[in-house]
């Protein structure tokens, strides 16, 4: 059809991703989930991202179990990958993600600046301080993350 059209966004989309934390604990499944939460002012969709231990039972996941596999590098890294992949097909989309508790948060935190630069190549920052979204920066602090891909 080649009639001018409207633009849309689909609603209800999620999506989820699992793997394997391998380490001293043995192989521990976990979950990434990404879920529309709404859009932003402009528009733009927004996706909550969870992320925890695997419950085959639930099909769910647990995100205040501590595995403590020794692989949270690994792990950070493997769901950041999932944004990655979760982000491609989309022209603007904004993911939200924030710890179950404040030392997941700080995880977090530590992982952003960890890998500031090649997430910036991809998305604009922002860190939720102060009752106010800014610009995130490595010297603050933050209770909620939100990437805005570029």
């Amino acid at each position: 059809m080649n009639t001018e059209k409207y633009p849309y966004i689909k609603t209800n989309i999620s999506a989820e991703f699992k793997f394997k934390s391998i380490g001293p604990n043995g192989a521990i499944k976990k979950m990434v989930t990404y879920e529309m939460v709404g859009t932003l002012a402009d528009g733009i969709p927004l996706f909550n991202l969870g992320f925890g231990d695997y419950d085959e039972v639930g099909d769910t996941y647990s995100d205040l179990t501590v595995s403590n596999n020794e692989d949270k590098l690994k792990v950070l890294a493997t769901v950041a990958g999932t944004v990655l992949d979760f982000t491609e097909p989309y022209e603007k989309i904004a993911i939200h993600a924030v710890g179950s508790t404040p030392s997941r948060t700080r995880l977090y935190q530590m992982g952003i600046n960890a890998y500031k630069r090649e997430i910036e190549s991809h998305f604009n920052i922002l860190g939720y301080k102060d009752n106010k979204w800014q610009t995130f920066q490595s010297t603050m602090n933050y209770a909620v993350f939100l990437v805005i891909k570029k």
